[in-house]
Protein backbone atom coordinates (compact mmCIF):
# COMPACT_ATOMS: atom_id res chain seq x y z
CA UNK A 1 0.00 0.00 0.00
CA UNK A 2 3.08 2.30 -0.04
CA UNK A 3 2.05 3.70 -3.41
CA UNK A 4 -0.53 6.00 -1.78
CA UNK A 5 1.02 6.68 1.63
CA UNK A 6 2.70 9.95 0.65
CA UNK A 7 -0.28 11.03 -1.43
CA UNK A 8 -2.72 10.48 1.42
CA UNK A 9 -0.39 12.27 3.82
CA UNK A 10 -0.26 15.31 1.51
CA UNK A 11 -4.02 15.37 1.05
CA UNK A 12 -4.60 14.78 4.75
CA UNK A 13 -2.41 17.78 5.50
CA UNK A 14 -4.37 19.88 3.03
CA UNK A 15 -7.71 18.82 4.47
CA UNK A 16 -6.62 19.65 8.02
CA UNK A 17 -5.09 22.95 7.00
CA UNK A 18 -8.18 24.08 5.12
CA UNK A 19 -10.59 23.06 7.88
CA UNK A 20 -10.83 26.61 9.20
CA UNK A 21 -10.54 28.27 5.79
CA UNK A 22 -13.02 26.61 3.42
CA UNK A 23 -16.58 26.63 4.76
CA UNK A 24 -19.69 26.56 2.62
CA UNK A 25 -21.84 27.63 5.57
CA UNK A 26 -20.56 30.17 8.15
CA UNK A 27 -22.45 28.26 10.84
CA UNK A 28 -20.72 24.98 9.93
CA UNK A 29 -17.76 24.23 12.21
CA UNK A 30 -15.58 21.18 12.52
CA UNK A 31 -17.23 19.35 15.41
CA UNK A 32 -15.54 17.56 18.30
CA UNK A 33 -16.13 14.14 16.79
CA UNK A 34 -14.30 15.16 13.62
CA UNK A 35 -11.28 16.37 15.59
CA UNK A 36 -11.17 13.08 17.50
CA UNK A 37 -11.34 11.21 14.20
CA UNK A 38 -8.28 13.15 12.95
CA UNK A 39 -6.46 12.47 16.21
CA UNK A 40 -6.94 8.70 16.03
CA UNK A 41 -6.14 8.66 12.30
CA UNK A 42 -2.83 10.37 13.07
CA UNK A 43 -2.26 7.95 16.00
CA UNK A 44 -2.66 4.92 13.68
CA UNK A 45 -5.94 3.66 15.16
CA UNK A 46 -8.19 3.27 12.11
CA UNK A 47 -11.08 1.61 13.96
CA UNK A 48 -11.36 4.40 16.55
CA UNK A 49 -10.86 7.01 13.83
CA UNK A 50 -13.64 5.44 11.73
CA UNK A 51 -16.02 5.50 14.71
CA UNK A 52 -15.54 9.22 15.36
CA UNK A 53 -15.74 10.17 11.70
CA UNK A 54 -19.05 8.29 11.52
CA UNK A 55 -20.32 10.28 14.53
CA UNK A 56 -19.03 13.50 12.97
CA UNK A 57 -20.83 12.71 9.73
CA UNK A 58 -24.13 12.30 11.60
CA UNK A 59 -23.62 15.71 13.24
CA UNK A 60 -22.86 17.34 9.90
CA UNK A 61 -25.95 15.71 8.40
CA UNK A 62 -28.11 17.42 11.03
CA UNK A 63 -26.85 20.87 9.99
CA UNK A 64 -26.75 19.86 6.29
CA UNK A 65 -23.03 20.65 5.96
CA UNK A 66 -22.33 18.71 2.77
CA UNK A 67 -18.66 19.73 2.55
CA UNK A 68 -17.80 18.31 5.97
CA UNK A 69 -20.03 15.27 5.42
CA UNK A 70 -17.85 14.49 2.40
CA UNK A 71 -14.65 15.08 4.39
CA UNK A 72 -15.80 12.66 7.09
CA UNK A 73 -16.71 9.98 4.56
CA UNK A 74 -13.40 10.39 2.69
CA UNK A 75 -11.44 9.87 5.91
CA UNK A 76 -13.61 6.83 6.72
CA UNK A 77 -12.73 5.42 3.28
CA UNK A 78 -9.02 5.97 4.00
CA UNK A 79 -9.39 4.03 7.28
CA UNK A 80 -11.09 1.16 5.47
CA UNK A 81 -8.41 1.09 2.78
CA UNK A 82 -5.58 1.08 5.35
CA UNK A 83 -7.07 -2.04 6.99
CA UNK A 84 -7.62 -3.89 3.72
CA UNK A 85 -11.37 -3.33 3.40
CA UNK A 86 -11.00 -2.30 -0.24
CA UNK A 87 -14.61 -2.83 -1.29
CA UNK A 88 -15.83 -0.89 1.74
CA UNK A 89 -13.38 1.92 0.95
CA UNK A 90 -14.84 2.22 -2.56
CA UNK A 91 -18.42 2.28 -1.29
CA UNK A 92 -17.71 4.95 1.32
CA UNK A 93 -15.74 7.13 -1.12
CA UNK A 94 -18.51 6.93 -3.72
CA UNK A 95 -20.99 7.93 -1.03
CA UNK A 96 -18.83 11.01 -0.34
CA UNK A 97 -19.02 12.06 -4.01
CA UNK A 98 -22.78 12.63 -3.62
CA UNK A 99 -22.08 15.58 -1.33
CA UNK A 100 -19.53 17.33 -3.58
CA UNK A 101 -19.93 19.68 -6.52
CA UNK A 102 -17.49 19.06 -9.37
CA UNK A 103 -17.93 22.70 -10.48
CA UNK A 104 -16.84 24.08 -7.10
CA UNK A 105 -13.06 24.55 -6.99
CA UNK A 106 -13.13 24.29 -3.20
CA UNK A 107 -14.25 20.68 -3.60
CA UNK A 108 -11.49 19.71 -6.05
CA UNK A 109 -9.00 18.41 -3.49
CA UNK A 110 -11.66 16.21 -1.90
CA UNK A 111 -12.72 14.87 -5.30
CA UNK A 112 -9.08 14.16 -6.13
CA UNK A 113 -8.69 12.29 -2.83
CA UNK A 114 -11.81 10.14 -3.09
CA UNK A 115 -11.19 9.17 -6.74
CA UNK A 116 -7.61 8.23 -5.87
CA UNK A 117 -8.85 6.06 -2.98
CA UNK A 118 -11.40 4.33 -5.24
CA UNK A 119 -8.70 3.70 -7.87
CA UNK A 120 -6.19 2.38 -5.32
CA UNK A 121 -8.77 0.00 -3.87
CA UNK A 122 -9.59 -1.32 -7.36
CA UNK A 123 -5.86 -1.71 -8.07
CA UNK A 124 -5.38 -3.69 -4.85
CA UNK A 125 -8.23 -6.00 -5.94
CA UNK A 126 -6.45 -6.38 -9.33
CA UNK A 127 -9.31 -4.62 -11.13
CA UNK A 128 -6.85 -2.55 -13.13
CA UNK A 129 -9.12 -1.55 -16.01
CA UNK A 130 -11.62 -0.19 -13.50
CA UNK A 131 -8.91 1.68 -11.58
CA UNK A 132 -7.45 3.54 -14.59
CA UNK A 133 -10.48 5.86 -15.25
CA UNK A 134 -10.63 6.80 -11.56
CA UNK A 135 -6.90 7.68 -11.55
CA UNK A 136 -7.60 9.93 -14.55
CA UNK A 137 -10.37 11.65 -12.59
CA UNK A 138 -8.05 12.10 -9.61
CA UNK A 139 -5.48 13.77 -11.90
CA UNK A 140 -8.23 15.99 -13.36
CA UNK A 141 -9.13 17.36 -9.90
CA UNK A 142 -5.55 17.62 -8.54
CA UNK A 143 -4.99 21.18 -7.33
CA UNK A 144 -1.19 21.42 -7.24
CA UNK A 145 1.97 19.93 -8.75
CA UNK A 146 2.66 17.45 -5.94
CA UNK A 147 -0.85 16.01 -6.05
CA UNK A 148 -0.72 15.75 -9.84
CA UNK A 149 2.63 13.94 -9.84
CA UNK A 150 1.52 11.48 -7.16
CA UNK A 151 -1.72 10.68 -9.01
CA UNK A 152 0.15 10.30 -12.30
CA UNK A 153 2.65 7.96 -10.63
CA UNK A 154 -0.18 5.84 -9.22
CA UNK A 155 -1.66 5.68 -12.73
CA UNK A 156 1.72 4.66 -14.19
CA UNK A 157 2.00 1.81 -11.65
CA UNK A 158 -1.56 0.67 -12.46
CA UNK A 159 -0.79 0.70 -16.19
CA UNK A 160 2.22 -1.50 -15.45
CA UNK A 161 0.03 -3.89 -13.45
CA UNK A 162 -2.40 -3.95 -16.39
CA UNK A 163 0.58 -4.88 -18.66
CA UNK A 164 0.19 -1.66 -20.68
CA UNK A 165 3.95 -1.17 -20.47
CA UNK A 166 4.48 1.39 -23.26
CA UNK A 167 1.89 3.76 -21.76
CA UNK A 168 3.33 3.27 -18.28
CA UNK A 169 6.92 3.96 -19.41
CA UNK A 170 5.91 7.06 -21.38
CA UNK A 171 3.99 8.51 -18.42
CA UNK A 172 6.78 7.66 -15.94
CA UNK A 173 9.39 9.39 -18.13
CA UNK A 174 7.18 12.50 -18.30
CA UNK A 175 6.81 12.49 -14.50
CA UNK A 176 10.55 12.02 -13.97
CA UNK A 177 11.36 14.93 -16.31
CA UNK A 178 9.24 17.28 -14.14
CA UNK A 179 10.85 16.18 -10.84
CA UNK A 180 14.01 17.72 -9.29
CA UNK A 181 16.93 15.28 -9.35
CA UNK A 182 18.11 14.02 -5.99
CA UNK A 183 14.72 14.44 -4.30
CA UNK A 184 12.72 11.70 -2.61
CA UNK A 185 10.09 11.92 -5.34
CA UNK A 186 12.80 11.59 -8.01
CA UNK A 187 14.05 8.40 -6.35
CA UNK A 188 10.50 7.02 -6.18
CA UNK A 189 9.67 7.77 -9.81
CA UNK A 190 13.06 6.53 -11.06
CA UNK A 191 12.67 3.26 -9.18
CA UNK A 192 9.15 2.74 -10.61
CA UNK A 193 10.31 3.52 -14.16
CA UNK A 194 13.20 1.02 -13.93
CA UNK A 195 10.88 -1.63 -12.52
CA UNK A 196 8.41 -1.12 -15.38
CA UNK A 197 11.14 -1.34 -18.03
CA UNK A 198 12.49 -4.56 -16.48
CA UNK A 199 8.99 -6.05 -16.16
CA UNK A 200 8.34 -5.29 -19.83
CA UNK A 201 11.73 -6.64 -20.97
CA UNK A 202 13.81 -8.87 -18.68
CA UNK A 203 16.84 -8.20 -20.89
CA UNK A 204 16.90 -4.65 -19.48
CA UNK A 205 19.24 -4.14 -16.50
CA UNK A 206 17.48 -1.99 -13.87
CA UNK A 207 20.18 -2.21 -11.19
CA UNK A 208 21.95 1.13 -11.99
CA UNK A 209 18.64 2.99 -11.62
CA UNK A 210 17.70 0.91 -8.56
CA UNK A 211 20.99 1.78 -6.83
CA UNK A 212 20.70 5.46 -7.77
CA UNK A 213 17.25 5.58 -6.18
CA UNK A 214 18.48 3.65 -3.11
CA UNK A 215 21.45 6.01 -2.58
CA UNK A 216 19.11 9.02 -2.64
CA UNK A 217 16.82 7.35 -0.13
CA UNK A 218 19.72 6.44 2.16
CA UNK A 219 20.97 10.02 2.00
CA UNK A 220 17.51 11.43 2.76
CA UNK A 221 16.87 8.80 5.48
CA UNK A 222 13.69 7.86 3.60
CA UNK A 223 12.81 4.58 5.34
CA UNK A 224 9.66 3.95 3.31
CA UNK A 225 11.64 4.56 0.14
CA UNK A 226 14.42 2.21 1.29
CA UNK A 227 11.80 -0.44 1.94
CA UNK A 228 10.61 -0.10 -1.68
CA UNK A 229 14.17 -0.21 -3.07
CA UNK A 230 15.10 -3.35 -1.13
CA UNK A 231 11.87 -5.03 -2.34
CA UNK A 232 12.58 -4.27 -6.02
CA UNK A 233 16.23 -5.32 -5.75
CA UNK A 234 15.33 -8.62 -4.07
CA UNK A 235 12.76 -9.30 -6.78
CA UNK A 236 15.29 -8.59 -9.54
CA UNK A 237 17.90 -10.96 -8.09
CA UNK A 238 15.36 -13.70 -7.41
CA UNK A 239 16.38 -16.60 -9.67
CA UNK A 240 19.60 -14.78 -10.71
CA UNK A 241 21.65 -14.46 -7.56
CA UNK A 242 19.94 -16.04 -4.57
CA UNK A 243 22.47 -14.67 -2.07
CA UNK A 244 21.81 -11.11 -3.23
CA UNK A 245 18.06 -11.69 -3.18
CA UNK A 246 18.23 -13.01 0.39
CA UNK A 247 20.43 -10.06 1.42
CA UNK A 248 17.93 -7.48 0.16
CA UNK A 249 14.98 -9.43 1.60
CA UNK A 250 16.68 -9.32 5.01
CA UNK A 251 17.28 -5.58 4.63
CA UNK A 252 13.64 -5.05 3.66
CA UNK A 253 12.44 -7.08 6.64
CA UNK A 254 14.54 -4.97 9.05
CA UNK A 255 13.27 -1.69 7.54
CA UNK A 256 9.66 -2.92 7.46
CA UNK A 257 9.85 -3.60 11.20
CA UNK A 258 11.17 -0.07 11.81
CA UNK A 259 8.33 1.58 9.86
CA UNK A 260 5.85 -0.88 11.38
CA UNK A 261 4.54 -2.05 7.99
CA UNK A 262 3.00 -5.47 8.57
CA UNK A 263 2.34 -6.09 4.85
CA UNK A 264 5.96 -5.39 3.89
CA UNK A 265 7.23 -7.59 6.74
CA UNK A 266 4.99 -10.34 5.45
CA UNK A 267 6.24 -9.95 1.86
CA UNK A 268 9.87 -10.06 2.99
CA UNK A 269 9.27 -13.11 5.20
CA UNK A 270 7.47 -14.87 2.35
CA UNK A 271 10.49 -14.36 0.11
CA UNK A 272 12.91 -15.57 2.80
CA UNK A 273 10.80 -18.68 3.52
CA UNK A 274 10.71 -19.56 -0.18
CA UNK A 275 14.41 -18.85 -0.77
CA UNK A 276 15.99 -21.85 0.95
CA UNK A 277 15.37 -24.54 3.53
CA UNK A 278 17.64 -22.73 5.99
CA UNK A 279 15.54 -19.54 5.95
CA UNK A 280 12.33 -21.51 5.66
CA UNK A 281 12.97 -23.14 9.04
CA UNK A 282 14.10 -19.88 10.62
CA UNK A 283 11.28 -17.61 9.47
CA UNK A 284 8.31 -19.90 8.74
CA UNK A 285 6.81 -19.68 12.22
CA UNK A 286 7.22 -15.89 12.28
CA UNK A 287 5.61 -15.63 8.84
CA UNK A 288 2.61 -17.78 9.79
CA UNK A 289 2.08 -15.93 13.07
CA UNK A 290 2.26 -12.52 11.41
CA UNK A 291 -0.01 -13.60 8.54
CA UNK A 292 -2.64 -14.91 10.96
CA UNK A 293 -2.38 -11.72 13.00
CA UNK A 294 -2.89 -9.50 9.94
CA UNK A 295 -5.84 -11.51 8.65
CA UNK A 296 -7.51 -11.58 12.07
CA UNK A 297 -6.96 -7.85 12.54
CA UNK A 298 -8.42 -7.03 9.13
CA UNK A 299 -11.39 -9.31 9.61
CA UNK A 300 -12.04 -7.75 13.02
CA UNK A 301 -11.71 -4.26 11.52
CA UNK A 302 -14.17 -5.02 8.70
CA UNK A 303 -16.64 -6.40 11.24
CA UNK A 304 -16.10 -3.35 13.42
CA UNK A 305 -16.70 -1.00 10.49
CA UNK A 306 -19.92 -2.84 9.65
CA UNK A 307 -21.02 -2.76 13.30
CA UNK A 308 -20.36 0.99 13.56
CA UNK A 309 -22.40 1.65 10.41
CA UNK A 310 -25.14 -0.66 11.67
CA UNK A 311 -25.38 1.10 15.04
CA UNK A 312 -25.45 4.46 13.28
CA UNK A 313 -28.28 3.36 10.97
CA UNK A 314 -30.10 1.85 13.95
CA UNK A 315 -29.84 5.15 15.83
CA UNK A 316 -31.17 7.05 12.82
CA UNK A 317 -34.06 4.60 12.54
CA UNK A 318 -34.93 5.10 16.21
CA UNK A 319 -34.86 8.88 15.76
CA UNK A 320 -37.15 8.60 12.76
CA UNK A 321 -39.47 6.41 14.80
CA UNK A 322 -39.62 9.03 17.56
CA UNK A 323 -40.30 11.73 15.00
CA UNK A 324 -43.13 9.71 13.54
CA UNK A 325 -44.58 9.09 17.00
CA UNK A 326 -44.48 12.83 17.73
CA UNK A 327 -46.15 13.56 14.42
CA UNK A 328 -48.79 10.99 15.28
CA UNK A 329 -49.49 12.67 18.63
CA UNK A 330 -49.80 16.06 16.96
CA UNK A 331 -52.18 14.55 14.41
CA UNK A 332 -54.34 13.19 17.23
CA UNK A 333 -54.53 16.64 18.81
CA UNK A 334 -55.60 18.14 15.48
CA UNK A 335 -58.24 15.44 15.00
CA UNK A 336 -59.66 16.15 18.47
CA UNK A 337 -60.22 19.80 17.47
CA UNK A 338 -62.18 18.89 14.34
CA UNK A 339 -65.91 19.51 14.43
CA UNK A 340 -68.47 16.90 15.44
CA UNK A 341 -69.96 16.86 11.98
CA UNK A 342 -66.75 15.66 10.31
CA UNK A 343 -66.30 13.11 13.10
CA UNK A 344 -69.77 11.65 12.45
CA UNK A 345 -69.04 11.55 8.73
CA UNK A 346 -65.79 9.66 9.44
CA UNK A 347 -67.63 7.14 11.63
CA UNK A 348 -70.26 6.49 8.94
CA UNK A 349 -67.57 6.14 6.31
CA UNK A 350 -65.63 3.78 8.58
CA UNK A 351 -68.66 1.56 9.17
CA UNK A 352 -69.35 1.40 5.44
CA UNK A 353 -65.72 0.50 4.71
CA UNK A 354 -65.72 -2.13 7.46
CA UNK A 355 -68.81 -3.84 6.04
CA UNK A 356 -67.38 -3.84 2.54
CA UNK A 357 -64.08 -5.19 3.80
CA UNK A 358 -65.83 -7.90 5.81
CA UNK A 359 -67.82 -8.95 2.75
CA UNK A 360 -64.67 -9.03 0.64
CA UNK A 361 -62.79 -11.12 3.21
CA UNK A 362 -65.69 -13.57 3.53
CA UNK A 363 -65.86 -13.92 -0.26
CA UNK A 364 -62.10 -14.47 -0.44
CA UNK A 365 -62.35 -17.10 2.33
CA UNK A 366 -65.13 -18.91 0.47
CA UNK A 367 -63.16 -18.85 -2.77
CA UNK A 368 -60.11 -20.15 -0.93
CA UNK A 369 -62.13 -23.02 0.52
CA UNK A 370 -63.46 -23.91 -2.93
CA UNK A 371 -59.99 -23.70 -4.40
CA UNK A 372 -58.60 -26.00 -1.69
CA UNK A 373 -61.46 -28.44 -2.20
CA UNK A 374 -60.80 -28.55 -5.94
CA UNK A 375 -57.07 -28.95 -5.34
CA UNK A 376 -57.69 -31.75 -2.83
CA UNK A 377 -60.13 -33.45 -5.18
CA UNK A 378 -57.54 -33.41 -7.98
CA UNK A 379 -54.90 -34.84 -5.68
CA UNK A 380 -57.14 -37.65 -4.41
CA UNK A 381 -58.09 -38.56 -7.97
CA UNK A 382 -54.57 -38.32 -9.46
CA UNK A 383 -52.47 -39.59 -6.59
CA UNK A 384 -54.60 -42.05 -4.62
CA UNK A 385 -57.19 -43.40 -7.07
CA UNK A 386 -54.89 -43.71 -10.09
CA UNK A 387 -52.04 -45.01 -7.96
CA UNK A 388 -54.18 -47.77 -6.43
CA UNK A 389 -55.54 -48.64 -9.86
CA UNK A 390 -52.00 -48.97 -11.16
CA UNK A 391 -51.12 -51.42 -8.36
CA UNK A 392 -54.31 -53.38 -9.04
CA UNK A 393 -53.36 -53.60 -12.73
CA UNK A 394 -49.94 -55.03 -11.90
CA UNK A 395 -51.49 -57.66 -9.58
CA UNK A 396 -54.15 -58.57 -12.16
CA UNK A 397 -51.81 -59.15 -15.14
CA UNK A 398 -48.59 -60.40 -13.59
CA UNK A 399 -48.39 -64.08 -12.77
CA UNK A 400 -45.33 -63.68 -10.54
CA UNK A 401 -46.24 -61.00 -8.04
CA UNK A 402 -43.37 -59.14 -6.39
CA UNK A 403 -44.77 -59.06 -2.87
CA UNK A 404 -42.13 -56.65 -1.57
CA UNK A 405 -42.51 -54.36 -4.57
CA UNK A 406 -46.31 -54.25 -4.16
CA UNK A 407 -45.95 -53.53 -0.45
CA UNK A 408 -43.47 -50.73 -1.21
CA UNK A 409 -45.88 -49.16 -3.68
CA UNK A 410 -48.79 -49.46 -1.25
CA UNK A 411 -46.63 -47.90 1.46
CA UNK A 412 -45.76 -45.09 -0.95
CA UNK A 413 -49.49 -44.57 -1.59
CA UNK A 414 -50.04 -44.47 2.18
CA UNK A 415 -47.36 -41.83 2.62
CA UNK A 416 -48.78 -39.74 -0.23
CA UNK A 417 -52.30 -39.95 1.18
CA UNK A 418 -50.95 -38.72 4.53
CA UNK A 419 -49.24 -35.84 2.73
CA UNK A 420 -52.53 -34.90 1.10
CA UNK A 421 -54.21 -34.72 4.52
CA UNK A 422 -51.58 -32.19 5.54
CA UNK A 423 -51.75 -30.41 2.15
CA UNK A 424 -48.04 -30.82 1.39
CA UNK A 425 -46.26 -31.54 -1.85
CA UNK A 426 -45.50 -35.17 -2.63
CA UNK A 427 -41.83 -36.01 -2.36
CA UNK A 428 -40.05 -39.10 -3.54
CA UNK A 429 -38.03 -40.79 -0.84
CA UNK A 430 -35.18 -41.63 -3.19
CA UNK A 431 -33.68 -39.66 -6.01
CA UNK A 432 -34.46 -41.64 -9.17
CA UNK A 433 -34.04 -40.04 -12.63
CA UNK A 434 -37.35 -38.72 -13.88
CA UNK A 435 -37.08 -40.62 -17.16
CA UNK A 436 -36.79 -43.92 -15.24
CA UNK A 437 -39.75 -43.12 -12.98
CA UNK A 438 -41.83 -42.21 -16.03
CA UNK A 439 -40.83 -45.35 -17.88
CA UNK A 440 -41.67 -47.47 -14.83
CA UNK A 441 -45.11 -45.85 -14.64
CA UNK A 442 -45.93 -46.43 -18.31
CA UNK A 443 -44.59 -50.00 -18.44
CA UNK A 444 -46.71 -50.96 -15.45
CA UNK A 445 -49.75 -50.84 -17.75
CA UNK A 446 -48.30 -53.46 -20.11
CA UNK A 447 -49.64 -57.02 -19.94
CA UNK A 448 -49.63 -60.27 -21.88
CA UNK A 449 -52.26 -58.94 -24.28
CA UNK A 450 -51.21 -55.26 -24.32
CA UNK A 451 -47.93 -53.77 -25.56
CA UNK A 452 -46.71 -50.38 -24.34
CA UNK A 453 -43.99 -48.88 -26.58
CA UNK A 454 -41.91 -45.89 -25.37
CA UNK A 455 -39.57 -43.81 -27.56
CA UNK A 456 -37.36 -40.77 -26.90
CA UNK A 457 -37.68 -40.85 -23.09
CA UNK A 458 -34.16 -39.54 -22.43
CA UNK A 459 -33.12 -37.74 -19.25
CA UNK A 460 -31.79 -34.75 -21.24
CA UNK A 461 -35.34 -34.10 -22.45
CA UNK A 462 -36.46 -33.36 -18.88
CA UNK A 463 -33.37 -31.53 -17.62
CA UNK A 464 -34.78 -27.99 -18.07
CA UNK A 465 -38.37 -28.75 -17.02
CA UNK A 466 -39.44 -27.50 -13.58
CA UNK A 467 -40.41 -29.84 -10.80
CA UNK A 468 -44.04 -28.78 -11.12
CA UNK A 469 -44.06 -29.43 -14.88
CA UNK A 470 -42.67 -32.94 -14.35
CA UNK A 471 -45.34 -33.68 -11.74
CA UNK A 472 -48.11 -32.48 -14.03
CA UNK A 473 -46.77 -34.58 -16.95
CA UNK A 474 -46.69 -37.63 -14.66
CA UNK A 475 -50.30 -37.12 -13.56
CA UNK A 476 -51.53 -36.52 -17.13
CA UNK A 477 -49.81 -39.60 -18.58
CA UNK A 478 -51.03 -41.71 -15.66
CA UNK A 479 -54.59 -40.49 -16.32
CA UNK A 480 -54.27 -41.36 -20.03
CA UNK A 481 -53.01 -44.85 -19.22
CA UNK A 482 -55.76 -45.45 -16.64
CA UNK A 483 -58.44 -44.33 -19.13
CA UNK A 484 -56.86 -46.53 -21.78
CA UNK A 485 -56.94 -49.51 -19.43
CA UNK A 486 -60.53 -48.89 -18.31
CA UNK A 487 -62.23 -47.88 -21.54
CA UNK A 488 -60.22 -48.19 -24.76
CA UNK A 489 -59.86 -51.99 -25.23
CA UNK A 490 -56.51 -51.18 -26.84
CA UNK A 491 -53.83 -53.87 -27.23
CA UNK A 492 -51.08 -51.50 -28.37
CA UNK A 493 -50.04 -48.12 -26.96
CA UNK A 494 -47.23 -45.88 -28.26
CA UNK A 495 -45.83 -42.92 -26.31
CA UNK A 496 -43.15 -40.84 -28.05
CA UNK A 497 -41.17 -37.94 -26.58
CA UNK A 498 -39.41 -35.27 -28.65
CA UNK A 499 -37.73 -31.90 -28.15
CA UNK A 500 -38.54 -29.24 -30.75
CA UNK A 501 -36.88 -25.86 -30.22
CA UNK A 502 -37.98 -24.43 -26.88
CA UNK A 503 -40.66 -26.99 -26.14
CA UNK A 504 -41.06 -30.65 -25.31
CA UNK A 505 -43.61 -32.65 -27.30
CA UNK A 506 -45.36 -35.81 -26.13
CA UNK A 507 -47.31 -37.99 -28.59
CA UNK A 508 -49.75 -40.62 -27.26
CA UNK A 509 -51.57 -43.08 -29.53
CA UNK A 510 -53.49 -46.31 -28.96
CA UNK A 511 -55.52 -48.60 -31.23
CA UNK A 512 -58.58 -48.76 -29.01
CA UNK A 513 -62.16 -47.66 -29.63
CA UNK A 514 -61.31 -43.96 -29.36
CA UNK A 515 -63.46 -41.14 -27.99
CA UNK A 516 -67.00 -40.51 -29.20
CA UNK A 517 -67.57 -36.96 -30.52
CA UNK A 518 -70.76 -36.74 -28.52
CA UNK A 519 -69.07 -37.56 -25.22
CA UNK A 520 -68.07 -34.64 -23.01
CA UNK A 521 -64.87 -34.57 -20.96
CA UNK A 522 -65.03 -36.47 -17.69
CA UNK A 523 -63.32 -35.25 -14.52
CA UNK A 524 -60.05 -37.02 -15.39
CA UNK A 525 -59.80 -35.56 -18.90
CA UNK A 526 -60.79 -32.10 -17.63
CA UNK A 527 -58.04 -32.31 -15.04
CA UNK A 528 -55.55 -33.18 -17.79
CA UNK A 529 -56.45 -30.06 -19.75
CA UNK A 530 -56.25 -27.77 -16.71
CA UNK A 531 -52.93 -29.28 -15.61
CA UNK A 532 -51.22 -28.78 -18.98
CA UNK A 533 -52.63 -25.29 -19.42
CA UNK A 534 -51.53 -24.49 -15.86
CA UNK A 535 -47.89 -24.89 -16.88
CA UNK A 536 -48.32 -22.86 -20.09
CA UNK A 537 -48.72 -25.89 -22.35
CA UNK A 538 -51.30 -27.24 -24.79
CA UNK A 539 -53.05 -30.62 -25.05
CA UNK A 540 -54.83 -31.72 -28.22
CA UNK A 541 -57.20 -34.74 -28.42
CA UNK A 542 -57.80 -36.29 -31.86
CA UNK A 543 -61.20 -37.99 -31.75
CA UNK A 544 -61.55 -40.86 -34.25
CA UNK A 545 -64.24 -43.16 -32.92
CA UNK A 546 -63.36 -46.76 -33.60
CA UNK A 547 -59.82 -45.83 -34.75
CA UNK A 548 -58.10 -45.32 -31.45
CA UNK A 549 -57.09 -42.17 -29.56
CA UNK A 550 -54.29 -39.71 -30.44
CA UNK A 551 -53.12 -37.04 -28.02
CA UNK A 552 -50.43 -34.40 -28.54
CA UNK A 553 -49.02 -32.43 -25.62
CA UNK A 554 -46.76 -29.38 -26.05
CA UNK A 555 -44.88 -28.08 -22.99
CA UNK A 556 -42.69 -24.94 -23.07
CA UNK A 557 -39.12 -25.31 -21.81
CA UNK A 558 -38.17 -22.48 -19.46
Amino acid sequence: MFKISIFLFLLFGYIVSCSDVVQEDPKSNVNTYYKKGLYWLDAGKPDSSFYYFEKAKEQFLIVKDSFNIARSLINMGINQYDLGDFFGAQETSLEASKYLNSQNIAHSVLLCNLYNTIANAADEMQQYNQAIPYYSLAIQYATNRDHTLMCENNLAVCLRNAKRYDESIKLSEEILAKTPKGSKDYAKFLNNLAKTKWTADHAYNPTPAYHTALNIRLKENDLWGQNSSFATLSKYFEGRDMDSSIYYLSKQYDIAKKINSADDQLNALRGLVQSSSEYSQRYLKTYLTLNDSIQNARTAAKNQFALIRYESEKSKAQNLKLEKENEKKESHLIIQRIGIGFLLFSIVLGVFWYKKRKQRLELEAQNKIKENQLHLSKKIHDVVANGIYRVMTEIEYKEDIDREGVLDKLDDMYQKSRDISHDVEEQTLTEVPFSEKLADLLKSFASDHRRVLIAGNEEDLWARLSKRAKEEVTHVLQELMVNMKKHSQADQVVIRFEKQGNQSEIFYQDNGIGLAHSKTYGKGLSNMVSRIEGIGGEIIFVREEGKGLSVKINIPIL
